[in-house]
């Protein structure tokens, strides 16, 4: 990823773009081929510049990919975690378009994307809020069998994924008591290690408990 670097912003703009052409083309949830998404590419830029960035929002939970046989990327798909994650970015004061133009598609789909959204507030977006620890519970099973069937977690389902695929419907610390007021309850197993990259954001999605330090990963128990 040499011609993008290691510059957050410039990382986060091309998050930005992949996001926005595989909503404005395919929508969420439907797949669309690499070969599509990639002419995005700009002067200098080679398909295999964004290798990095389609593996750092699979990551992310923002968009699941197919692979070939030699794990070169063949489809890509946005989920709604990555539905969410383009409007934050949209949204974002710092975020701005690199260049003196943005190419007519580029702009094209940002126009689609204002008329899909017209003016609305960060609030009217935001997922209901979860109001008892029943409730959670319900959510945080139902999200964790998403992700373990549709990434193959082989039911090892990383704490930052379920964390940020519920989102602002619980805060922060009701997020960690609830999960592991399921750990007491014996519904979840809550384990150690480290995420796939160490990333810091990662692991500050993930609980840090007083006794067992951090736990990175849930793993659903017989119920």
């Amino acid at each position: 990823m040499a011609l993008i670097g290691s510059d957050e912003n410039k990382i986060q703009r091309a998050k930005t773009r992949v996001l926005l052409v595989l909503w404005a083309l395919a929508g969420v949830d439907n797949t669309l081929g690499k070969g599509k998404i990639l002419p995005l590419t700009r002067t200098k830029e080679k398909s295999a510049d964004y290798d990095e960035i389609f593996a750092a929002l699979e990551a992310d939970g923002a968009i699941a990919l197919t692979r070939l046989k030699n794990d070169k990327i063949k489809n890509a798909t946005l989920t709604q975690v990555g539905y969410g994650l383009l409007g934050e970015y949209l949204r974002s004061p710092d975020f701005e378009f690199e260049g003196t133009q943005i190419g007519a598609k580029m702009g094209n789909y940002l126009v689609k994307w204002i008329a899909h959204v017209p003016n609305a507030p960060v609030v009217a977006e935001s997922a209901p809020k979860i109001a008892s620890y029943d409730e959670f519970k319900a959510v945080a099973l139902e999200t964790y069998d998403q992700l373990n069937r549709d990434y193959n977690l082989s039911n090892l389902v990383p704490i930052y994924r379920i964390r940020r695929a519920i989102g602002e419907s619980v805060t922060r610390s009701q997020f960690s008591d609830w999960l592991l007021e399921m750990q007491s309850n014996e519904i979840v197993q809550l384990q150690g290690g480290g995420v796939e990259d160490d990333a810091p954001d990662k692991l500050e999605d993930s609980i840090l408990t007083k006794v067992s330090g951090l736990r990175c990963y849930a793993k659903k128990l017989a119920i």
